[in-house]
């Protein structure tokens, strides 16, 4: 990596940016090596221009992104998720750092699918020790996963089955108290396509027999859901 190193940091919460920051100045005083030109921003639109920016003049390096954001003035971003994507079409070789607070393993599961960060980070799980660690691993080409974010890739890597798209929007919206009748409404599939994937997945889950309550405690134990 350059010495002198582009960040820019996409977080809404100022008690997360501060020891941010501090975590940089850390580094570059603690190897004498890496210069950090940092810009930090709160939300989406702001976010949406350094971008740009940062594509008509010099490369972004590594990002710093939230997800929990609130949804750009035009609606084209909705989460940092969308800011994630956007970024990878611009910088395909830029390294992204998730920090989240969401614990939801269909989520942060959608999140390694379309982001694949280098480094992936729980927020209740992160002290300025962590950040330092996390950040020195990132900044040496290493990626670096928080323990919930372990956890759940090691399931999957266990399960002997993949779920596609639908099976897993299946789970979740069940998951959500969703009826099956109204499912059809949010899944681009008739009622009785609806009615076979759940048997299906009750067939992979190795369940002779229960409810979609068991289904969903399943899943959860899989880590789909």
């Amino acid at each position: 990596m350059n010495t002198n190193i582009k960040v820019l940091i996409i977080e809404d919460d100022l008690l997360t940016v501060d020891p941010l920051l501090r975590a940089f100045e850390y580094i570059s005083e603690s190897n004498g090596i890496m210069n950090f030109n940092i810009k930090s921003v709160t939300n989406c639109d702001d976010a949406v221009l350094e971008i740009h920016k940062a594509a008509k003049t010099r490369p972004l390096d590594l990002v710093l992104l939230d997800i929990n954001l609130r949804a750009s003035t035009d609606k084209k971003f909705l989460s940092g998720e969308d800011l994630g994507i956007e970024i990878k079409k611009f910088f395909p070789d830029v390294k992204i750092v998730v920090l989240t607070s969401h614990n939801n393993n269909y989520r942060l599961n959608n999140i390694l699918k379309s982001l694949d960060p280098l480094g992936f980070l729980i927020k209740t799980e992160t002290d300025f020790a962590i950040l330092i660690e996390a950040l020195d691993s990132v900044l040496g080409d290493s990626p670096y996963y928080s323990k919930a974010i372990l956890q759940l890739m090691r399931r999957h890597i266990t399960n002997d089955f993949a779920l596609d798209k639908i099976d897993r929007q299946l789970l979740y919206q069940l998951s959500k108290g969703v009826k099956m009748k109204d499912l059809s409404n949010i899944i681009p599939l008739s009622q009785s396509a609806i009615e076979l994937r759940k048997r299906n997945l009750k067939e992979l889950f190795e369940m002779e027999e229960g409810n979609d309550r068991n289904l969903l405690l399943k899943a959860e134990e899989r880590g789909f859901i």
